[in-house]
């Protein structure tokens, strides 16, 4: 099992203690935003589990159906994943400007404050590794799942916030922080929406990468020119299509050599 499968199993475990975890301290604090953050956890254990999948099935080679690789399985993996926030968000939100609204909040257990505090270094931890190790393999599905996980340590930092802020004296923070909880939530989950929908409509590869492949392209023997150069991503992997001009002296059968 390689890195990026490995790095998945560790998230997917996390987000299954994490989900109990604040699940059952919310429950016994009183805690409503603990309690919405666990959902939020609850929904990671199912974006580590369709990431998994879709590194799974991108690894699998080209064939005659699909001839260009099942790279993209890992954007419309992206777009679960954030789809699963937005909607976790939206839940989330209603409830809380019901509560808010309604005025039926108590101050929590000072206890919710330190079970968030927890998850928060828990989930930090596990965004840094997942970043690492997404960036390095150019992995669309990781990144997103890094971000699910960066996303959820903020929302334990707010909860903890409003936890503090309501045994002080304003039981009303703790629902604030549930609503600026599930605002940021929805904010990350559109921005992974927002990047898959980018990559599986063929977005072309920075200028950077276009410039080092011209460069490579035309310091190739036999090559006189290039007259056309695009890219895209595929998942992990970067195609080009290139069109250039070789000497007009060169055998047919000698071009594949280009």
């Amino acid at each position: 099992r390689d890195c990026r499968e490995e790095v998945v199993w560790w998230a997917f475990t996390a987000d299954i203690c994490m989900t109990l975890f604040k699940g059952i301290l919310g429950l016994m604090s009183g805690s409503v935003a603990l309690v919405a953050d666990s959902l939020h956890s609850g929904a990671d254990v199912v974006a580590s589990g369709v990431t998994q999948l879709s590194l799974k099935i991108s690894n699998k080679p080209a064939d005659e159906r699909y001839p260009f690789g099942y790279g993209n399985i890992q954007y419309i993996s992206s777009a679960i994943v954030g789809s699963l926030l937005l909607i976790g968000a939206s839940f989330l939100m209603y409830g809380s400007v019901v509560k808010l609204i309604s005025g039926t909040y108590e101050a929590p257990s000072i206890f919710a404050a330190l079970g968030a505090s927890v998850t928060v270094i828990v989930n930090e931890l596990m965004y840094r590794y997942q970043i690492c190790v997404g960036n390095e393999n150019n992995s669309p599905a990781i990144i997103a799942n890094a971000w699910d996980n960066r996303s959820d340590a903020i929302s334990s930092a707010a909860v903890m916030v409003g936890v503090i802020a309501s045994v002080i004296g304003f039981p009303i923070a703790d629902t604030i922080a549930a609503i600026g909880v599930s605002a940021l939530v929805g904010h990350i989950g559109l921005e992974l929406i927002g990047k898959a929908v980018h990559g599986l409509m063929d977005s072309s590869v920075d200028t950077e990468l276009l410039q080092t492949a011209w460069q490579i392209a035309t310091d190739t023997p036999l090559v006189h020119s290039i007259y056309f150069l695009r890219g895209r991503h595929v998942g992990e992997d970067v195609q080009f299509d290139i069109r250039l001009r070789v000497d007009p002296n060169l055998r047919i059968k000698d071009s594949s050599m280009v």
